[in-house]
């Protein structure tokens, strides 16, 4: 399925903004905004849910504790009085759904950003070498790897394989080829041949793990030498992952520090990124009583976070997408912090601004769902 929107979804909408913007930055700035307008209803019902359940969650957790005091002889009247509760408040899985819904749209994105022609792609083929006579009575198993869309020019893209006909188990002694193909069969190499400068995509091929047990050459046939584990890499160049865009040098580039030498375009993706995280948790406590446990989190949480990345692999590509998403997250939670409360809702949050240390009372009323325009309804 992540392939499927990459490919369907994701690229196309990439190479629609690449003919107007021909830059390979802009384009993941335009493909950025225009999911996270796309996921806009989805994100905003999660954002509300969260802001309200912040509010209600003590006075809900008063409640439930009286009900299940009052009731605890009768388990019917007590589920019967707590589901009262939840349908008065909402549940506080309410607002994990959209971001379920959302989920294979975002790693698709991740994944699209990741891969070509922003950053080189990798395809890594995990092979089990066994004695000849054990491998004579394994039946074979094909093995195809996960597909990549590679891109050869800026228009000209194809998903591509790495397949073993015969599976991972090799016999030692043996010598197979990884097979690098379109969905349909057809060799890689045939698809570059077709274009100019073709030699710039030709796959780079090493032993990553189990030289000893392996050797592969440039054509990515690997000669099993002896009996173990082993893990073979092809990567395809990007065809962009040396393009700059503004102060990033090239966005395929990974690594914070490397051979000794610090890049500072990733030092200050990373360190947006961070700041646009606390400026983004600020905003969804914007109104709110004081709480200095939840305070406490949201100072440690983008530290650990942003600490996190600086070391974690990740292109330049994907943290200037990471960086823009955070500053349209934060847009957006800024937006829904000046929507009105239900009424019974402003009341508790009144009570809580203006006496703390007092516990907020509750009428019975039920709180109304208000939506934005925007906003999906309820499945209720």
């Amino acid at each position: 399925m992540i392939g499927y929107l990459s490919d369907n979804l994701l690229i196309p909408i990439l190479d629609f903004f690449y003919g107007l913007v021909p830059s390979y930055g802009l384009a993941i700035v335009a493909l950025t905004i225009v999911i996270r307008l796309a996921l806009f209803p989805l994100s905003a019902g999660s954002i509300r849910s969260a802001r309200r359940m912040r509010i209600a969650q003590p006075v809900m957790q008063k409640r439930q504790a009286e009900i299940k005091s009052r009731y605890a002889n009768n388990p019917q009247k007590q589920q019967e009085e707590l589901g009262k509760l939840m349908n008065e408040f909402g549940s506080p899985l309410a607002g994990c759904l959209p971001l379920l819904v959302q989920m294979p749209i975002l790693f698709a994105l991740f994944a699209t950003l990741r891969g070509s022609p922003f950053a080189d792609v990798p395809y890594l083929v995990n092979l089990k070498v066994l004695p000849t006579d054990q491998v004579a009575v394994i039946e074979p198993k094909p093995f195809t790897s996960p597909r990549h869309s590679i891109f050869v020019t800026e228009k000209d893209h194809f998903p591509i394989v790495a397949s073993l006909p015969g599976g991972t188990k090799v016999g030692a002694g043996e010598n197979v080829q990884i097979k690098l193909q379109t969905l349909r069969g057809e060799p890689f190499s045939k698809v570059l041949s077709r274009f100019d400068n073709s030699s710039r995509f030709t796959p780079q091929w090493k032993v990553m793990k189990g030289s000893e047990f392996v050797e592969v050459n440039t054509e990515g046939s690997v000669k099993a030498l002896s009996p173990g584990d082993a893990t073979i890499e092809g990567r395809i160049p990007g065809l962009a992952a040396k393009s700059g865009f503004l102060f990033i040098k090239a966005l395929g580039q990974v690594g914070f520090y490397v051979d000794g030498a610090i890049n500072w375009d990733i030092a200050i993706l990373v360190a947006g990124f961070g700041l646009t995280l606390v400026i983004s948790q600020a905003l969804s406590g914007r109104g709110m009583p004081a709480n200095p446990q939840q305070s406490t989190a949201n100072k440690i949480t983008p530290i650990m976070i942003t600490g996190m990345f600086l070391f974690f692999p990740l292109p330049a590509g994907v943290l200037l997408y990471m960086v823009i998403a955070n500053i349209f997250q934060a847009l957006q939670t800024f937006l829904l912090s000046r929507e009105s409360l239900p009424d019974n809702l402003q009341k508790i949050l009144d009570e809580q601004l203006n006496n703390p240390a007092s516990e907020a009372v509750i009428t019975s009323s039920p709180i109304i769902s208000e939506r934005l325009p925007f906003e999906p309804k309820s499945g209720k």
